[in-house]
């Protein structure tokens, strides 16, 4: 399911880069995956992937995608994830509800964090695999602190609901 999408970048310089998930399953969701994009200024991008929602009420397909953004304090990542889905005109009306855009902070390096405002990793990251195969995308040696490499996870999962798209996030 995942495998290399172009020549191979080195790994950053400094500190590993943060990892950010979109999801968007209302309005334009290719639209709104770009937007999100453009204004959070990642690193590297994953294809995207079309999934079935998780949880939560009856709701339409998710376009999903993972960025890697440059290390930043987790409060930062937060506040620039929030702005993103300001600017999307996200609505917080039922908990697992269908979104014009969700970004969640996944991952900060090695970091983690118990502040309930932003816990690090993100608590359900390896459960879910429509984060998971596009993280192991953009990063085939990913792992998340505490749960091991993003590759034996991906294989953990049943990824039947996560089908790659032709589409790019950029343009």
């Amino acid at each position: 399911m995942s495998g290399a999408t172009g020549p191979r970048r080195p790994a950053p310089a400094g500190p590993a880069p943060a990892v950010l998930a979109l999801g968007s399953n209302l309005g334009d969701r290719l639209a709104q995956l770009r937007a999100a994009t453009r204004l959070l200024e990642p690193v590297a991008v994953s294809p995207v992937y079309e999934t079935a929602p998780v949880g939560g009420p009856a709701q339409d397909d998710y376009l999903n995608a993972v960025l890697l953004v440059p290390a930043a304090p987790p409060r930062d990542l937060l506040a620039a994830a929030r702005s993103a889905e300001d600017a999307a005109h996200r609505a917080r009306a039922v908990r697992w509800g269908p979104r014009t855009l969700d970004v969640d902070v996944i991952a900060c390096g090695d970091l983690t964090s118990d502040d309930p405002d932003i816990l690090i990793p993100h608590p359900r990251a390896h459960l879910r695999a429509f984060v998971c195969v596009p993280w192991l995308d953009v990063d085939p040696d990913a792992a998340l602190p505490g749960h091991g490499r993003v590759e034996e996870l991906v294989a953990a999962l049943d990824t039947s609901g996560v089908r790659r798209t032709p589409w790019s996030l950029a343009g």
